[in-house]
């Protein structure tokens, strides 16, 4: 059984495309052991309450300084004895020796085709208002796993969506969101859950 810490920011709609899939047995072998968020107000908090998963908020302005922040967030996740955390729309840099420390075992959700539109400075709407500028035709997401840099660690799962005449960066947003976040995600959980992911020199091996 495939332990799972969900870290989120914000409301949580890639959550709740997680709790559903386990509830409708899309991921398998899995259980959600905790939300954990860096918002005490974040709504994604309620989703877990109203699934029973444990909620907990570790929170940087709750600490003097960013190493105490750190220190605790790794202590929070390390007490879980989680197999895989998942980054959820969680919009706080996971401190190096984490991201060390749970090499291949933190998977993030990204609402471009990696490489494009990704990297510092590109999360949320800001990816969508960027593709729109440019004047791309197709859009969409990425599942990676979590490394030192930024959107830069081995993909497991892409999804293209087209983009359509008058898409609005929100318009644009909840469509990635609907037709490939929403389904990539969870499907990246069940995969890891049923041992179908392999990372060899830097790549992901999806075994069938």
């Amino acid at each position: 059984m495939l332990k799972v810490a969900v870290m989120v920011s914000g409301g949580g709609t890639n959550l709740q495309a997680i709790i559903d899939a386990v509830e409708s047995e899309r991921i398998t072998n899995t259980e959600l052991t905790a939300v954990i968020s860096n918002n005490k107000g974040a709504y994604a908090l309620e989703r877990a309450k109203k699934a029973g998963i444990r909620d907990i908020v570790v929170s940087p302005k709750d600490y003097e300084t960013r190493q105490e922040f750190n220190r605790a967030l790794i202590e929070t996740v390390d007490a879980l004895e989680v197999d895989l955390i998942v980054l959820a729309g969680y919009l706080v840099v996971l401190p190096p020796e984490m991201i060390e420390k749970y090499e291949n075992r933190i998977i993030n959700i990204h609402p471009s085709l990696i490489p494009a539109f990704c990297g510092k400075g590109y999360y949320g709407l800001k990816v969508h208002e960027a593709a729109l500028e440019r004047g791309v035709k197709v859009a969409g997401a990425t599942v990676h796993f979590v490394d030192a840099g930024t959107d830069t660690g081995p993909i497991i799962l892409q999804k293209a969506v087209v983009v359509e005449n008058g898409d609005t960066p929100k318009i644009l947003q909840q469509r990635v969101m609907e037709q490939a976040e929403w389904i990539l995600l969870p499907e990246a959980i069940d995969m890891i859950a049923n041992n179908r992911v392999v990372v060899v020199d830097g790549k992901t091996v999806i075994k069938n």
